[in-house]
Parts: C-alpha cells; structure tokens; sequence
C-alpha cells in the first residue's frame, strides 16, 4: 500500500527594506529570518495554510510560474526540497491520511494569531477601495467559532508554544495551567520516559491523539495560528 505524504509552509513571511529602500522576503521562524528567492518564495506561499499532497503542490506551482514568472530555473522538487532542507516546509507521511497528518503536525508548534481590530479594519478599508464587494470584505468582521477541543488547543498555545504532540499530552492529563517551565514540565514532562523528543511517539496511542490533530489542522487551515519549529 502507498503511504500518504503531506507538505505544509513553516513560519511566517515578512517583509524587509535594504540600505537602498529595495524590499525583499524574508520568512521567520522563532524570531530568526530566512532569506527565499522568488521561486522558493513561490513554492513557501502555495504550502502556506494548506495541508497539499506533493500533486497538488506541484500543480499550484505550475500554474503559479506559468501565470508570474518566465523561464524558471528550477524545478518544483528542488525549491520544495531546499525549504525542507532549512526547515521551513514540512512533510509527514504515513500509511493512512491521518497518520501522515500527524506525522506532519506532531512535532511543530502551534503559534496562535492575534486578532488585531486596526489591522483588520485596515485591511477592510483597502479591499473597499480596491473595489471588493461590500459583502465579501464584511467577512473580516465575522468571528470566528472555534469548537471546545480547538478553543481548548488556542488557550492552551496562548499559555506556551507548544507542539501538537504536547497538545495531546495536555488534554490527556487535563492540563489547564501551562504558563511557565516549571508547570509544562510537571504536566507533562514528569515521568521517567518521556522527553521533547519521544513524546509524538508517546502519544500515538492517546485517545486524544487523533480529536486535537483535527483540532489543529483546522484551525491551521482556518488561518487561526501558524506552525513553527521549536
């Protein structure tokens, strides 16, 4: 049977000026930056908030070069695997859809993304001008509604970055309070076996295991957080 294989974007994207005012991409995760090229950039843009099959990448990217750029001078496969490479594209597979889900989500952070009201009435009032409908760019305002497991994971993350693995952890011990070392450590961490590197493993047979996996990658996918590298 042929396993399951999904690629997501790692950190997040901002945009940086040089001495001569050019501005150019940068991707940061934990607070240090990645210079991309245009291509890689491509490639980073099309995996972010999206959980893609290499085909569907692929795709993406085709028709993305096809559209903006001319005479590309690398192929997809090796942009995708230069930002693997440096840690800012991810992959998990497994022989089921799910358990290539976890493979991918198990071990990265959940960054939760705050709702700034300037930045969204910033936003409204460009897409006003730009022409948008009314109707589309009233969208902004409208909150989103987490579930009780996906509100749980964002209280959770707010606390402390923690990794989706230490997600399923948390819920498995009832962990509410995460709001320093000392505390992640003794919710989860206070045993003789599990350790920041076994404990996606740990958690494979977790009851909650598979509930918070779909909590987080909805909550991705909705463009609630973003995932980083501890």
């Amino acid at each position: 049977m042929e396993n399951s294989t999904f690629y997501t974007a790692v950190g997040h994207f901002r945009r940086r000026t040089d001495g001569t005012g050019q501005s150019y991409p940068v991707i940061l995760i934990n607070q240090e930056e990645y210079l991309v090229d245009i291509q890689e950039m491509c490639v980073w843009t099309i995996l972010s908030w999206r959980l893609f099959t290499y085909q569907q990448a692929e795709e993406e990217y085709n028709w993305f070069t096809g559209a903006w750029l001319t005479n590309p001078t690398r192929t997809f496969e090796a942009c995708l695997k230069r930002l693997e490479v440096r840690g800012l594209a991810a992959s998990g597979s497994g022989s089921t859809d799910f358990e290539a889900l976890y493979d991918l989500l198990g071990s990265l952070s959940v960054v939760p993304l705050s709702e700034s009201l300037p930045l969204r009435l910033a936003t409204f009032l460009k897409l006003m001008f730009k022409g948008t409908p009314y109707s589309t760019a009233r969208e902004l305002f409208q909150r989103d509604k987490p579930s009780p497991l996906e509100a749980r994971v964002m209280a959770l993350s707010r606390q402390a970055t923690l990794s989706t693995a230490e997600l399923v952890k948390c819920a498995e011990v009832d962990a509410q309070d995460v709001s320093s070392g000392e505390k992640i450590m003794e919710a989860l961490y206070n045993d003789d076996f599990t350790t920041s590197d076994n404990i996606q493993w740990e958690m494979l047979r977790s009851d909650y295991r598979a509930p918070i996996t779909l909590a987080v990658a909805n909550l991705y996918l909705r463009k609630q957080i973003i995932l980083e590298r501890i």
